[in-house]
């Protein structure tokens, strides 16, 4: 006999399905609301990083650093930036911006994000974040092999100014690898800058319903670490079964080898004052790279964590506390951390609301956090803690050249973005819901 409750989810996956296909041959049938700058767009390239030379002339620039320079000219080719300072030649027949009046800050980077993983959140078979099952231990996990530059969540966050996100991995204690995506391209290849990015390990909640909370959970992560050490160096006696059995499988034992190696942080996902400091001592055992996600107790601890130099990426806009773990959380968290010198990452941790993520920051100076402070918490924080601060977050000769060019100031809710470069790239601001607001904007009046 048909269970019904299979029926029920049958009927509700096929509608979603419908109502995704309408809404997507409904939008593209009528053309994108055009970009709000008036500035000429770049040439169009395969890639971006064969995009045509850029110059953005005239603005103010913030370079992510804490460095404001003003009446600045930023020269960009190959997908670079090449020359940035006052008064330089735009060489002839290079595409240019007209920033006068305007401010230039880096591209936005969300730190915390399943963009490209996650379509409707309330339909599973969209779901790409989490691989599944009731495995705890899940490293070798890769989100980028399930990263769909294609989704309408990527054109609807870029056109707010955000040009990069970690797509990160749910699930499990180990949960996975995350990639670093830049917010255009037509391919995974082409979308994804680096990855495997980190490592993900959430101390921050029980074991699939099991009793224990991040004890137990801290209890079996210190025994995958301890494997895939004894694994690295005993590989030729596994091969030959001749070695103990291991609590991972080798593809997530070479995943945590990575981290073990210093090639990728380790993200513990934690909250609790003590959990963050047993996190901090965890890794300085295995000597890893550790990132605090979460963090909602950190003020708490902020001395030990900038003696440790360990980041801490916030949501400053968290609701809560809704866990036992945050019942010290508060909206100032960022700024005491960032008082008492601890690298602060400001993240939205979300996925369709990432794009709010300039809000969230704003919400950080607010309670107390300094306006350069916010903007690099946006900006070069996040790509030094997830170790690509060479080539990202900052507006310097040699860096990818992601930036905005805005209205007013970034932080402030009115201002808005009038062009958006990735790798180089003017990428078109149009998207899902400005095509919907072009087609309903005029509707007939009921008479």
């Amino acid at each position: 006999m048909t269970n019904p409750r299979s029926l029920q989810k049958t009927f509700v996956s096929s509608l979603f399905v419908l109502i995704a296909h309408f809404a997507a041959t409904e939008a593209l049938a009528q053309p994108a609301r055009p970009a709000p700058a008036p500035a000429p767009a770049a040439a169009k390239a395969a890639t971006p990083a064969a995009a045509a030379p850029l110059a953005i002339v005239g603005g103010r620039v913030h370079t992510g650093t804490g460095e404001v320079l003003e009446d600045t000219t930023i020269l960009v080719e190959k997908g670079l930036v090449q020359k940035i300072g006052k008064g330089l030649a735009v060489p002839a027949g290079v595409t240019t911006i007209d920033a006068k009046g305007a401010i230039v800050t880096p591209g936005f980077v969300d730190a915390l994000t399943s963009i490209g993983l996650v379509e409707i959140s309330l339909e599973d078979s969209t779901h790409d974040d989490d691989r599944g099952g009731k495995d705890p231990i899940r490293a070798a996990f890769r989100a980028a092999d399930g990263y769909n530059p294609a989704s309408t969540v990527v054109g609807i966050t870029r056109a707010e100014g955000v040009t990069s996100a970690a797509v990160v991995p749910l699930g499990g204690l180990f949960s996975g690898q995350s990639a670093w995506a830049d917010l255009d391209g037509d391919t995974r290849e082409s979308a994804l800058a680096a990855g495997p990015l980190a490592l993900h390990v959430h101390l921050d909640g029980s074991l699939d319903g099991d009793r224990g909370g991040p004890a137990a959970a801290l209890h079996l992560a210190r025994e995958v670490f301890d494997d895939a050490r004894t694994f690295q160096k005993n590989r030729a006696a596994w091969e030959r079964n001749q070695s103990r059995p291991f609590a991972a499988s080798r593809l997530d034992l070479e995943a945590v080898g990575d981290a073990l190696a210093g090639r990728v942080p380790v993200v513990f996902h934690v909250d609790r004052a003590s959990d963050i400091l047993a996190a901090v001592a965890l890794a300085k055992e295995f000597g890893l790279r550790p990132v605090i996600a979460g963090g909602a107790e950190a003020w708490k601890i902020a001395p030990r964590l900038a003696e440790s130099k360990v980041p801490v990426i916030v949501n400053p806009l968290e609701p809560g506390p809704t866990t036992f773990d945050t019942l010290g959380m508060r909206n100032d968290n960022a700024a005491l951390l960032h008082a008492a010198g601890v690298p602060v990452v400001i993240t939205t941790n979300d996925t369709h609301n990432a794009r709010k993520l300039r809000q969230v920051a704003g919400n950080a100076v607010r309670a107390g956090l300094p306006h350069a402070a916010a903007i690099a918490a946006i900006t070069s924080a996040p790509a030094a803690a997830l170790g690509v601060g060479a080539k990202y977050g900052t507006l310097a000769p040699g860096k990818v050249a992601n930036l905005v060019v805005w209205s007013g100031d970034p932080l402030e809710i009115a201002s808005r973005p009038l062009a958006v470069v990735i790798r180089g790239k003017k990428v078109d601001l149009g998207n899902r819901q400005s095509a919907l607001f072009t087609r309903y904007r005029k509707l007939p009046i009921a008479r």
